[in-house]
């Protein structure tokens, strides 16, 4: 009765066909036809994005497949398995130099594959190729002329090749060089190196997947590649592993719990991960493709019948079936590959409408840029906006800014003597130490460090010794021309000309490096206009690109700098020349020395010293002798040294008394005898020291006929140029008196003269005319010489050539967009 009322059951419902069945059937099919339809519209779109991408260098997160691994993998048989047809790759041993987008199209009306190339910097495609065997020399040769033209060994750009076919999968696959442990012959030795951090850098994002190969006859634990795998992808989340060549391990399988435990690979790969097992026909003879894709069916079949016949007990077919086989493998690529382009159509989708922004706006600037190359007017304007914001700029840096960072843009003493190849002080032998040496300084902070570099140095150089020949031939020269101060002439003159020959140098250095400092400010002028919203900063941005203005800019910018450095060194010349001439009273007025005699007013003192030491230490040097106020720096003479020219109890009225006493001698003057101090240094005990005569300067021009006949006596054969030492001889008391004219010298020049020079010479001008030098440099001409700055020979084909690139990235990204709004309609 069961079985009748079944049978009767039957017989009443499987044969009838109602109308809703058969609807609910049509619809099926038709929402499946639907289904594909939009996953090959979905793969069309993705297969132009990604050729927009590489024509245009454009960073676009495009899910794709990565296929890694080593050179005798198996990587090639498993391209060529997916692709449907064999085109020799093996042969030149395609991607071991170069990555090969390969972009398979499921096409059912292309009985024969149809493969084209793209064009190199373009997303343009060839023509079809007739002949599946000049796929590879195609390869081959853009590999070789790539690496030739860029003289490497290994080019991460790819090449893109569609291959449209009845046989293959909607798949994009790029095909990575292979590992090697050694270069070929004739390669760099590091081209294992290149390779390795070339696929690193290709697999790396994580829109990618990775399609990893390894033979079987390697062990999971002796894998010479599956580290470097787990440094890009440490949980092989986004891995698909593949053991290629699995035929040959079978043979070492005889039981179940073998072959599930080889099949597991937990031990290894852990337990989430579930590793494909492929075989392919090892026959490499000339066959047609319909027999290689039967071979390829072929060896499935019986790799399964192996494991399921052969193998006592047979394997877990449940848990390992969907894993073993070519076409598994495939089927899982090409639903996974699908499944990840649904998933990034959205944020594609927001990509492209970014990117499409983005490009019309500099297309829109690339307009305006050709436009400004016609009109005049436009350029002068922006032009002196531009000008003018560098000016202020170089302002503020000199009085004081610290923007741009000074860790980055500053320099150390040592950086900039080096950089600006002007090196050492010259003449200076001792070791200075000023402050703040070893902080980066830039603009006004910088100029004013040399500037007391400069003193330091110039303090750090005293008279050099004068021979005997030397003091003759100046002393001889003015005994003869009479007078009694012939003495203090001929040091006065050895005095001037050391500071003359000592001095000059110091000031030469002291300017080019002041000039180097200011130099620096341009390009620190450029950074803050680039970075800080200023006045002018959206007037000038479209400055940018006119190359030809900037350099006449900058070299405007220099030639103001070298003008007023070579202006300086004239200035301060004057001032040497003025200080060291015979008519100058600077040897002979006592000022200097007044103010630093013991009684001199303390206000007095202190003036000098803070005319002369002061300086802050800011710099983190932890030592205690860096004060705030550099009263006995090594490098500045201390005020005591200039106490002792006068003799405590005298002042300068007196000692100019002294002077004149010192001159008159004894009548009778023996070749031996010490000749008196020039400075109120004579002894008491000769009794020629009136502390109680008549207080009145020495006169240049004048002088007793006692002193006269002294200086002929001297001439004759006297104390001066003895053969014998004597300490207090009057080639010593010359020697002497030259130093201290020289310390007079060098400190009113560095005091009174070049400081305030250097200041006014530099920044004042800086601040107050350069805007009108650099105006004067690049706007005072015609049209046409003010034209050749924006407009070089060639220089409008290049913009064009520039927007024409821009106009067909914005085409094509637009495209894209659109295509993909409709794709998102339809998920």
């Amino acid at each position: 009765m069961a079985a009748n009322t079944t049978t009767n059951s039957s017989s009443l419902t499987t044969p009838t066909k109602t109308p809703s069945s058969m609807s609910r059937k049509h619809h099926q099919h038709h929402s499946d036809a639907s289904s594909l339809a939009a996953k090959s519209r979905r793969f069309e779109a993705y297969n132009r994005l990604q050729a927009a991408a590489v024509a245009f260098g454009e960073k676009l997160p495009i899910p794709e497949i990565v296929a890694i691994g080593g050179q005798s993998d198996g990587k090639s048989s498993l391209l060529e398995a997916l692709l449907g047809f064999r085109f020799n790759v093996r042969e030149v041993e395609m991607g071991t130099r170069r990555p090969l987008i390969l972009q398979m199209v499921h096409d059912p009306t292309a009985l024969d594959p149809r493969c084209r190339f793209q064009e190199e910097d373009s997303d343009e495609y060839g023509s079809p190729l007739v002949l599946a065997s000049a796929i590879a020399d195609i390869i081959k040769s853009r590999t070789d002329a790539l690496l030739k033209k860029t003289k490497t060994a290994v080019s991460p750009k790819p090449i893109v090749m569609r291959a449209e076919y009845a046989h293959c999968p909607n798949l994009t696959v790029i095909d990575t060089p292979g590992f090697v442990l050694k270069a070929k012959k004739g390669e760099p030795e590091n081209t294992p190196e290149q390779i390795l951090s070339m696929v690193k850098s290709l697999a790396s994002p994580p829109h990618r997947m990775l399609l990893f190969l390894q033979q079987s006859s390697v062990e999971w634990c002796s894998s010479l590649w599956l580290d470097a795998i787990r440094e890009i992808d440490p949980t092989f989340r986004r891995t698909v592993i593949v053991v290629s060549k699995f035929d040959n391990r079978l043979k070492e399988f005889s039981d179940r719990w073998e072959v599930d435990r080889y099949l597991s690979a937990s031990g290894y790969l852990g337990d989430g991960t579930r590793p494909f097992f492929v075989a392919l026909p090892k026959d490499r003879g000339n066959i047609s493709n319909d027999e290689f894709r039967r071979q390829i069916s072929q060896v499935d079949s019986e790799v399964l019948h192996h494991l399921r016949d052969v193998v006592k007990g047979g394997f877990d077919e449940e848990k390992f079936n969907s894993h073993i086989g070519f076409t598994r493998l495939r089927d899982y690529l090409e639903s996974e590959l699908q499944k990840k382009y649904k998933e990034a159509a959205p944020a594609t989708l927001a990509l492209l409408e970014q990117r499409c922004t983005e490009v019309t706006a500099e297309l829109a600037r690339m307009n305006s840029k050709i436009q400004a190359t016609s009109d005049v007017a436009h350029l002068r304007k922006f032009a002196m906006l531009y000008t003018a914001s560098i000016s202020n700029h170089v302002g503020a840096l000199i009085d004081g800014a610290a923007d741009p960072c000074p860790e980055q843009w500053g320099k150390t003493t040592t950086e900039e003597q080096s950089q600006s190849g002007i090196g050492a002080w010259p003449g200076v032998i001792t070791d200075m130490n000023p402050p703040n040496s070893t902080l980066r300084l830039y603009g006004g902070a910088a100029f004013e460090r040399v500037i007391h570099e400069f003193r330091c140095a110039a303090y750090s150089i005293e008279c050099p010794p004068v021979s005997r020949e030397k003091v003759a031939n100046i002393l001889l020269a003015h005994a003869g021309r009479g007078g009694a101060r012939g003495i203090t002439e001929a040091a006065a003159e050895i005095a001037r000309s050391a500071a003359r020959s000592w001095l000059a140098p110091l000031l030469d250095t002291a300017c080019d490096r002041l000039a180097f400092v200011l130099g620096n400010l341009f390009d620190l002028a450029l950074e803050r206009n680039r970075s800080n919203d200023s006045e002018y900063a959206s007037k000038t941005a479209n400055m940018d690109g006119y190359v030809g203005f900037h350099a006449a800019l900058r070299c405007a910018y220099s030639r103001f700098i070298k003008d007023l450095s070579k202006q300086c060194k004239q200035l301060i010349r004057h001032h040497l020349d003025s200080v060291t001439s015979p008519y100058s009273q600077v040897c002979y007025v006592n000022d200097f020395q007044t103010c630093y005699a013991p009684n001199a007013p303390p206000f007095k003192k202190l003036n000098q010293v803070a005319t002369s030491s002061f300086f802050l230490e800011l710099s983190d040097t932890g030592s205690a002798s860096h004060d705030v106020v550099m009263r006995d720096q090594e490098n500045i003479p201390p005020e005591k040294h200039h106490a002792q020219e006068t003799t405590p109890g005298k002042n300068s009225e007196a000692r100019e008394a002294l002077h004149e006493s010192n001159i008159t001698v004894p009548e009778t003057p023996s070749p031996d005898q010490p000749g008196n101090p020039i400075h109120g240094l004579a002894k008491k005990e000769h009794g020629i020291c009136n502390d109680n005569g008549p207080r009145k300067r020495a006169s240049r021009m004048t002088g007793n006929s006692k002193n006269s006949d002294q200086i002929i006596r001297m001439q004759n054969g006297g104390l001066l140029f003895g053969n014998q030492e004597k300490s207090g001889s009057a080639y010593s008391d010359i020697c002497f008196s030259a130093a201290q004219h020289f310390a007079r010298i060098r400190e009113v020049l560095v005091e009174r003269g070049v400081t305030s020079t250097l200041n006014s010479g530099f920044l004042t001008p800086c601040r107050d005319r350069l805007v009108v030098a650099l105006g004067l440099d690049l706007f005072a001409l015609n049209d046409e010489k003010f034209m050749d700055m924006f407009v070089a020979p060639g220089a409008i084909q290049v913009l064009q050539t520039e927007r024409e690139s821009l106009q067909k990235r914005q085409k094509i990204l637009q495209s894209c967009l659109n295509e993909f709004k409709t794709l998102t309609r339809e998920l």
